[in-house]
Protein backbone atom coordinates (compact mmCIF):
# COMPACT_ATOMS: atom_id res chain seq x y z
CA UNK A 1 0.00 0.00 0.00
CA UNK A 2 1.47 3.54 -0.67
CA UNK A 3 -0.41 5.47 1.41
CA UNK A 4 -1.87 4.90 5.14
CA UNK A 5 -3.54 7.23 6.81
CA UNK A 6 -4.89 5.77 10.11
CA UNK A 7 -7.89 7.39 11.34
CA UNK A 8 -8.81 4.57 14.12
CA UNK A 9 -6.87 5.35 17.04
CA UNK A 10 -9.84 4.90 18.99
CA UNK A 11 -9.85 0.93 18.00
CA UNK A 12 -5.87 0.48 19.05
CA UNK A 13 -2.84 2.66 18.62
CA UNK A 14 0.49 2.36 17.15
CA UNK A 15 3.34 1.46 19.94
CA UNK A 16 5.78 4.46 20.65
CA UNK A 17 9.11 3.54 20.35
CA UNK A 18 10.60 4.57 23.52
CA UNK A 19 7.67 2.12 25.64
CA UNK A 20 8.90 -0.63 22.97
CA UNK A 21 12.84 0.02 24.30
CA UNK A 22 11.31 -0.12 27.25
CA UNK A 23 9.62 -3.55 27.66
CA UNK A 24 12.65 -5.52 25.17
CA UNK A 25 14.95 -6.72 27.89
CA UNK A 26 12.09 -7.69 29.68
CA UNK A 27 11.14 -10.39 27.35
CA UNK A 28 14.91 -12.15 26.84
CA UNK A 29 17.26 -10.40 29.19
CA UNK A 30 15.46 -9.64 32.26
CA UNK A 31 12.63 -12.26 32.19
CA UNK A 32 12.52 -13.85 35.70
CA UNK A 33 9.39 -14.13 36.90
CA UNK A 34 8.93 -11.27 39.80
CA UNK A 35 7.03 -13.57 42.28
CA UNK A 36 10.44 -15.29 42.72
CA UNK A 37 12.44 -14.87 45.89
CA UNK A 38 15.81 -14.71 44.29
CA UNK A 39 18.00 -11.42 42.76
CA UNK A 40 17.59 -12.08 39.19
CA UNK A 41 13.61 -12.08 39.74
CA UNK A 42 14.22 -8.99 41.30
CA UNK A 43 15.04 -7.13 38.34
CA UNK A 44 11.41 -7.46 36.86
CA UNK A 45 9.98 -6.40 40.33
CA UNK A 46 11.63 -3.37 40.41
CA UNK A 47 10.45 -2.90 36.82
CA UNK A 48 6.75 -3.40 37.97
CA UNK A 49 7.21 -1.63 41.30
CA UNK A 50 8.10 1.50 39.00
CA UNK A 51 5.55 0.96 36.12
CA UNK A 52 2.55 0.78 39.20
CA UNK A 53 3.64 4.31 39.88
CA UNK A 54 3.71 5.76 36.80
CA UNK A 55 0.55 3.97 36.27
CA UNK A 56 -0.76 5.54 39.54
CA UNK A 57 1.01 8.87 38.58
CA UNK A 58 -1.23 10.13 35.90
CA UNK A 59 -4.47 10.01 37.63
CA UNK A 60 -3.12 11.44 41.13
CA UNK A 61 -3.76 7.29 42.52
CA UNK A 62 -1.43 5.72 45.25
CA UNK A 63 0.37 3.32 43.33
CA UNK A 64 -1.35 0.16 45.97
CA UNK A 65 -4.47 1.35 44.66
CA UNK A 66 -3.56 0.24 40.81
CA UNK A 67 -3.98 -3.62 39.77
CA UNK A 68 -2.58 -4.77 36.52
CA UNK A 69 -4.95 -7.08 33.96
CA UNK A 70 -5.36 -7.88 30.74
CA UNK A 71 -6.61 -5.15 29.40
CA UNK A 72 -10.21 -3.01 29.99
CA UNK A 73 -12.48 -5.66 29.60
CA UNK A 74 -11.37 -7.72 32.04
CA UNK A 75 -10.99 -4.38 34.26
CA UNK A 76 -14.78 -3.51 33.63
CA UNK A 77 -16.10 -7.38 33.74
CA UNK A 78 -13.69 -7.30 37.69
CA UNK A 79 -15.13 -3.93 38.88
CA UNK A 80 -19.01 -5.14 38.21
CA UNK A 81 -18.83 -8.96 38.84
CA UNK A 82 -16.60 -8.53 41.83
CA UNK A 83 -17.97 -5.87 43.14
CA UNK A 84 -21.97 -7.20 42.96
CA UNK A 85 -20.31 -10.42 44.60
CA UNK A 86 -19.07 -8.05 47.64
CA UNK A 87 -22.13 -5.97 48.19
CA UNK A 88 -25.26 -8.38 47.63
CA UNK A 89 -26.10 -8.41 51.52
CA UNK A 90 -27.04 -4.61 51.09
CA UNK A 91 -28.68 -5.23 47.74
CA UNK A 92 -28.95 -6.20 43.69
CA UNK A 93 -29.39 -2.62 42.21
CA UNK A 94 -26.86 -1.41 39.98
CA UNK A 95 -27.22 1.83 37.80
CA UNK A 96 -25.53 2.07 34.42
CA UNK A 97 -26.13 3.94 30.93
CA UNK A 98 -26.95 2.55 27.74
CA UNK A 99 -24.15 4.19 26.03
CA UNK A 100 -21.28 1.83 27.92
CA UNK A 101 -18.69 -0.54 26.00
CA UNK A 102 -20.34 -3.95 25.38
CA UNK A 103 -17.58 -5.41 28.10
CA UNK A 104 -19.51 -3.46 30.27
CA UNK A 105 -23.18 -4.00 29.03
CA UNK A 106 -22.40 -8.16 28.30
CA UNK A 107 -21.56 -8.08 31.88
CA UNK A 108 -24.37 -6.12 33.42
CA UNK A 109 -26.38 -8.75 31.18
CA UNK A 110 -24.99 -11.91 33.05
CA UNK A 111 -25.66 -10.10 36.05
CA UNK A 112 -28.97 -9.66 35.42
CA UNK A 113 -29.06 -13.50 35.19
CA UNK A 114 -28.11 -14.23 38.61
CA UNK A 115 -30.80 -11.84 40.14
CA UNK A 116 -29.21 -8.85 39.98
CA UNK A 117 -31.75 -5.52 39.03
CA UNK A 118 -29.87 -3.03 36.54
CA UNK A 119 -30.79 0.48 35.89
CA UNK A 120 -29.90 1.60 32.34
CA UNK A 121 -29.80 5.32 31.86
CA UNK A 122 -30.63 7.22 29.10
CA UNK A 123 -28.54 10.11 27.56
CA UNK A 124 -29.44 13.27 25.72
CA UNK A 125 -28.91 13.75 22.09
CA UNK A 126 -25.45 14.49 22.81
CA UNK A 127 -24.68 11.74 24.84
CA UNK A 128 -24.98 12.82 28.19
CA UNK A 129 -26.00 11.73 31.77
CA UNK A 130 -28.13 13.77 33.48
CA UNK A 131 -27.39 14.30 36.99
CA UNK A 132 -30.93 14.86 38.03
CA UNK A 133 -31.61 11.26 36.40
CA UNK A 134 -29.33 9.77 37.86
CA UNK A 135 -30.29 10.92 41.67
CA UNK A 136 -33.90 9.57 40.72
CA UNK A 137 -32.49 6.37 40.01
CA UNK A 138 -30.66 5.99 43.41
CA UNK A 139 -32.38 3.33 45.97
CA UNK A 140 -31.53 2.04 48.92
CA UNK A 141 -30.58 -1.20 47.80
CA UNK A 142 -27.99 0.42 44.92
CA UNK A 143 -24.58 -1.27 45.08
CA UNK A 144 -22.68 0.22 42.08
CA UNK A 145 -23.17 3.39 39.73
CA UNK A 146 -20.62 2.90 36.45
CA UNK A 147 -20.85 5.28 34.08
CA UNK A 148 -17.87 5.45 31.57
CA UNK A 149 -15.81 8.98 31.63
CA UNK A 150 -15.88 9.20 27.49
CA UNK A 151 -18.11 7.14 24.70
CA UNK A 152 -15.72 5.31 22.46
CA UNK A 153 -17.81 5.81 19.46
CA UNK A 154 -18.98 9.69 19.74
CA UNK A 155 -16.49 11.10 21.87
CA UNK A 156 -18.59 12.36 24.19
CA UNK A 157 -16.85 13.37 27.87
CA UNK A 158 -19.58 12.39 30.48
CA UNK A 159 -19.42 15.36 34.02
CA UNK A 160 -17.70 12.64 35.82
CA UNK A 161 -17.12 14.77 38.70
CA UNK A 162 -20.41 15.58 39.78
CA UNK A 163 -21.42 11.96 38.85
CA UNK A 164 -18.82 10.90 41.63
CA UNK A 165 -20.25 13.45 44.18
CA UNK A 166 -23.63 12.25 43.87
CA UNK A 167 -22.13 8.41 44.40
CA UNK A 168 -20.14 9.76 47.49
CA UNK A 169 -22.79 11.70 48.62
CA UNK A 170 -25.07 8.45 49.44
CA UNK A 171 -22.49 6.04 49.76
CA UNK A 172 -22.29 4.04 46.57
CA UNK A 173 -19.10 2.84 45.18
CA UNK A 174 -18.50 4.91 41.51
CA UNK A 175 -16.80 2.92 38.69
CA UNK A 176 -15.92 4.19 35.65
CA UNK A 177 -14.86 3.07 32.38
CA UNK A 178 -11.77 5.52 31.05
CA UNK A 179 -10.31 3.15 28.40
CA UNK A 180 -10.85 5.80 25.83
CA UNK A 181 -9.82 8.61 28.18
CA UNK A 182 -6.97 7.33 30.25
CA UNK A 183 -3.72 8.89 28.90
CA UNK A 184 -5.57 11.45 26.88
CA UNK A 185 -7.13 13.95 28.82
CA UNK A 186 -6.64 14.86 32.39
CA UNK A 187 -8.02 12.88 35.69
CA UNK A 188 -7.70 12.75 38.94
CA UNK A 189 -9.48 10.15 40.93
CA UNK A 190 -9.67 12.57 44.37
CA UNK A 191 -10.92 15.25 43.00
CA UNK A 192 -13.57 13.12 40.74
CA UNK A 193 -14.51 10.74 43.39
CA UNK A 194 -13.92 7.99 41.62
CA UNK A 195 -13.44 4.60 43.41
CA UNK A 196 -13.03 2.40 40.79
CA UNK A 197 -11.65 2.93 37.06
CA UNK A 198 -10.21 1.06 34.01
CA UNK A 199 -7.95 1.58 31.83
CA UNK A 200 -5.91 -0.23 28.68
CA UNK A 201 -2.66 0.16 27.15
CA UNK A 202 -3.12 -0.55 23.50
CA UNK A 203 -5.53 3.02 23.69
CA UNK A 204 -2.55 5.56 24.38
CA UNK A 205 0.39 3.92 22.46
CA UNK A 206 1.28 1.02 24.50
CA UNK A 207 0.93 -2.84 24.41
CA UNK A 208 -2.46 -5.38 23.68
CA UNK A 209 -2.93 -7.30 26.55
CA UNK A 210 -2.14 -5.32 29.63
CA UNK A 211 -4.70 -2.92 31.36
CA UNK A 212 -5.03 -1.72 34.81
CA UNK A 213 -7.87 -1.45 37.37
CA UNK A 214 -7.60 1.23 40.21
CA UNK A 215 -9.33 0.19 43.39
CA UNK A 216 -9.64 2.86 45.81
CA UNK A 217 -8.43 2.05 49.40
CA UNK A 218 -10.99 0.61 51.52
CA UNK A 219 -13.19 -0.49 48.88
CA UNK A 220 -14.78 -3.52 49.41
CA UNK A 221 -13.89 -5.41 46.13
CA UNK A 222 -13.26 -9.29 45.79
CA UNK A 223 -10.60 -11.55 43.72
CA UNK A 224 -11.24 -11.98 40.46
CA UNK A 225 -9.09 -14.76 39.05
CA UNK A 226 -7.95 -17.52 42.12
CA UNK A 227 -4.65 -19.31 42.24
CA UNK A 228 -1.43 -17.18 42.92
CA UNK A 229 -0.65 -14.49 45.32
CA UNK A 230 0.17 -12.05 42.57
CA UNK A 231 -1.51 -8.59 43.04
CA UNK A 232 -1.95 -8.70 46.74
CA UNK A 233 -3.67 -11.79 46.56
CA UNK A 234 -6.40 -10.12 44.24
CA UNK A 235 -5.19 -10.87 41.12
CA UNK A 236 -4.00 -14.42 40.38
CA UNK A 237 -1.69 -15.03 37.49
CA UNK A 238 2.19 -15.00 36.71
CA UNK A 239 2.45 -10.78 36.03
CA UNK A 240 3.37 -9.86 32.13
CA UNK A 241 6.18 -7.70 32.99
CA UNK A 242 6.64 -6.64 29.71
CA UNK A 243 3.45 -5.40 29.22
CA UNK A 244 3.11 -3.84 32.25
CA UNK A 245 6.49 -2.26 32.00
CA UNK A 246 5.05 -0.90 28.09
CA UNK A 247 1.89 0.56 30.20
CA UNK A 248 4.12 2.27 32.75
CA UNK A 249 6.05 3.63 29.93
CA UNK A 250 3.40 4.99 27.98
CA UNK A 251 1.65 6.27 30.87
CA UNK A 252 4.87 8.53 31.73
CA UNK A 253 4.99 9.44 28.57
CA UNK A 254 1.36 10.49 27.90
CA UNK A 255 1.36 12.90 31.29
CA UNK A 256 4.53 14.67 30.11
CA UNK A 257 2.74 15.67 26.73
CA UNK A 258 -0.90 15.35 27.63
CA UNK A 259 -1.25 19.31 27.30
CA UNK A 260 0.57 19.88 24.19
CA UNK A 261 -1.04 16.58 22.13
CA UNK A 262 -4.57 17.68 23.42
CA UNK A 263 -4.01 21.33 22.04
CA UNK A 264 -2.15 19.89 18.41
CA UNK A 265 -5.10 16.78 18.54
CA UNK A 266 -8.06 19.49 18.93
CA UNK A 267 -7.32 21.53 16.14
CA UNK A 268 -7.19 18.67 13.65
CA UNK A 269 -10.35 17.31 15.11
CA UNK A 270 -12.18 21.20 14.92
CA UNK A 271 -10.68 21.34 11.01
CA UNK A 272 -11.74 18.14 10.11
CA UNK A 273 -15.19 18.48 11.38
CA UNK A 274 -15.75 22.19 10.39
CA UNK A 275 -14.69 20.87 6.72
CA UNK A 276 -17.16 17.92 6.68
CA UNK A 277 -20.11 19.95 7.91
CA UNK A 278 -19.34 22.84 5.92
CA UNK A 279 -18.91 20.90 2.70
CA UNK A 280 -20.95 17.43 2.95
CA UNK A 281 -24.89 17.86 2.61
CA UNK A 282 -27.09 16.15 4.90
CA UNK A 283 -24.09 15.23 7.21
CA UNK A 284 -24.57 15.58 11.03
CA UNK A 285 -21.81 15.03 14.01
CA UNK A 286 -22.74 12.54 16.64
CA UNK A 287 -21.72 13.60 20.81
CA UNK A 288 -21.16 16.58 22.20
CA UNK A 289 -19.69 20.13 20.23
CA UNK A 290 -17.28 20.77 22.63
CA UNK A 291 -17.30 18.10 25.47
CA UNK A 292 -15.62 15.35 23.75
CA UNK A 293 -12.19 13.34 22.98
CA UNK A 294 -9.65 15.47 21.73
CA UNK A 295 -8.75 13.35 18.79
CA UNK A 296 -13.24 11.97 18.10
CA UNK A 297 -14.40 13.10 15.01
CA UNK A 298 -17.87 10.82 14.61
CA UNK A 299 -20.55 11.83 12.04
CA UNK A 300 -23.30 10.60 10.05
CA UNK A 301 -24.45 10.62 6.63
CA UNK A 302 -27.65 10.29 4.84
CA UNK A 303 -28.42 8.09 2.19
CA UNK A 304 -25.16 6.32 3.11
CA UNK A 305 -24.22 2.92 4.37
CA UNK A 306 -21.54 2.90 6.96
CA UNK A 307 -19.96 0.24 5.52
CA UNK A 308 -19.69 1.30 2.15
CA UNK A 309 -17.37 4.51 3.20
CA UNK A 310 -15.45 2.27 4.70
CA UNK A 311 -14.21 0.18 2.07
CA UNK A 312 -14.08 3.17 -0.38
CA UNK A 313 -11.95 4.90 2.11
CA UNK A 314 -9.73 1.54 2.88
CA UNK A 315 -8.96 1.66 -1.00
CA UNK A 316 -7.94 4.93 -0.58
CA UNK A 317 -5.31 3.65 2.42
CA UNK A 318 -7.25 5.57 5.08
CA UNK A 319 -8.17 3.31 8.55
CA UNK A 320 -11.56 3.70 10.26
CA UNK A 321 -14.35 2.66 10.95
CA UNK A 322 -18.05 2.83 11.50
CA UNK A 323 -19.10 3.11 14.85
CA UNK A 324 -16.81 0.73 17.98
CA UNK A 325 -14.34 -1.51 16.99
CA UNK A 326 -16.12 -4.37 18.76
CA UNK A 327 -18.92 -4.46 16.60
CA UNK A 328 -17.79 -3.50 13.36
CA UNK A 329 -18.84 -7.02 12.02
CA UNK A 330 -22.27 -5.83 12.79
CA UNK A 331 -25.23 -5.45 10.32
CA UNK A 332 -26.99 -3.27 13.21
CA UNK A 333 -26.68 0.19 13.51
CA UNK A 334 -24.87 1.05 16.47
CA UNK A 335 -26.33 1.10 20.24
CA UNK A 336 -24.81 4.16 21.19
CA UNK A 337 -26.42 6.26 18.26
CA UNK A 338 -29.78 4.36 18.41
CA UNK A 339 -29.70 5.49 22.45
CA UNK A 340 -29.26 9.00 21.07
CA UNK A 341 -32.47 9.08 19.81
CA UNK A 342 -31.67 8.53 16.04
CA UNK A 343 -33.66 6.57 13.52
CA UNK A 344 -32.21 3.52 11.90
CA UNK A 345 -32.01 4.93 8.37
CA UNK A 346 -29.72 8.00 10.11
CA UNK A 347 -27.73 5.45 12.75
CA UNK A 348 -26.42 3.24 10.00
CA UNK A 349 -24.37 5.57 7.86
CA UNK A 350 -22.05 6.74 10.73
CA UNK A 351 -18.24 7.07 10.12
CA UNK A 352 -16.12 7.24 13.23
CA UNK A 353 -12.72 9.16 12.34
CA UNK A 354 -10.12 8.96 15.70
CA UNK A 355 -6.70 10.65 15.61
CA UNK A 356 -3.03 10.47 17.09
CA UNK A 357 -0.63 12.65 17.69
CA UNK A 358 0.84 11.44 14.54
CA UNK A 359 -1.79 12.60 12.62
CA UNK A 360 -1.01 15.68 10.09
CA UNK A 361 -3.16 18.13 8.62
CA UNK A 362 -2.36 17.33 4.92
CA UNK A 363 -3.48 13.85 5.92
CA UNK A 364 -7.02 15.50 7.15
CA UNK A 365 -7.31 17.84 4.28
CA UNK A 366 -6.65 14.46 2.29
CA UNK A 367 -9.44 12.65 3.74
CA UNK A 368 -12.17 15.38 4.08
CA UNK A 369 -11.66 15.75 -0.10
CA UNK A 370 -11.97 12.53 -0.80
CA UNK A 371 -14.55 11.60 1.74
CA UNK A 372 -16.79 14.83 -0.32
CA UNK A 373 -16.31 12.11 -3.81
CA UNK A 374 -16.93 9.02 -1.73
CA UNK A 375 -20.04 10.32 -0.57
CA UNK A 376 -20.97 12.06 -4.05
CA UNK A 377 -20.69 8.70 -5.44
CA UNK A 378 -22.61 6.56 -3.51
CA UNK A 379 -25.33 9.00 -3.45
CA UNK A 380 -25.29 9.01 -7.01
CA UNK A 381 -25.81 5.21 -7.02
CA UNK A 382 -28.80 5.64 -4.45
CA UNK A 383 -31.95 5.20 -5.40
CA UNK A 384 -33.62 6.51 -1.98
CA UNK A 385 -31.22 9.89 -2.56
CA UNK A 386 -32.76 10.47 -6.51
CA UNK A 387 -36.25 10.21 -4.94
CA UNK A 388 -35.60 12.06 -2.35
CA UNK A 389 -34.29 14.89 -4.48
CA UNK A 390 -37.38 14.66 -6.57
CA UNK A 391 -39.25 15.02 -3.72
CA UNK A 392 -37.61 17.84 -2.69
CA UNK A 393 -37.89 19.95 -5.49
CA UNK A 394 -41.55 19.38 -6.24
CA UNK A 395 -42.04 20.80 -2.73
CA UNK A 396 -44.85 18.42 -2.09
CA UNK A 397 -43.30 16.66 0.95
CA UNK A 398 -42.45 16.96 4.67
CA UNK A 399 -39.37 15.75 5.15
CA UNK A 400 -38.96 13.96 8.73
CA UNK A 401 -35.23 13.68 9.00
CA UNK A 402 -34.47 17.68 8.36
CA UNK A 403 -33.73 18.13 11.52
CA UNK A 404 -30.93 16.00 11.96
CA UNK A 405 -28.56 17.25 9.46
CA UNK A 406 -26.65 19.92 8.37
CA UNK A 407 -28.22 20.82 5.08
Amino acid sequence: MDRLIYLDNAATTKVKREVMDAMLPYFSENYGNPSAIYTFAGQGKKAVDLAREQAAGLIGAKPEEIYFTAGGSESDNWALKAAAEAYKEKGKHIITSKIEHHALLHTCEYLEKQGFEITYLDVDSEGKISGEKLKAAIRPDTILISIMMANNEIGTIEDVAEIGKIAREVGVPFHTDAVQSYGHIPIDVEEMNIDMLSASGHKFYGPKGVGILYIKKGIKIRSFIHGGTQERNRRAGTLNVPGIVGFGKAAELAGNSMEKDVEKITALRDHLIQRVLSEIPYSRLNGHKTDRLPGNASFCFRFIEGESMLILLDQLGVCASSGSACTSGSLDPSHVLLALGLPHEIAHGSLRLTLSEETKMEEIDFVADELKKIIGRLRDMSPLYEDFLKKKSSGAFCDRLEGYYVQ
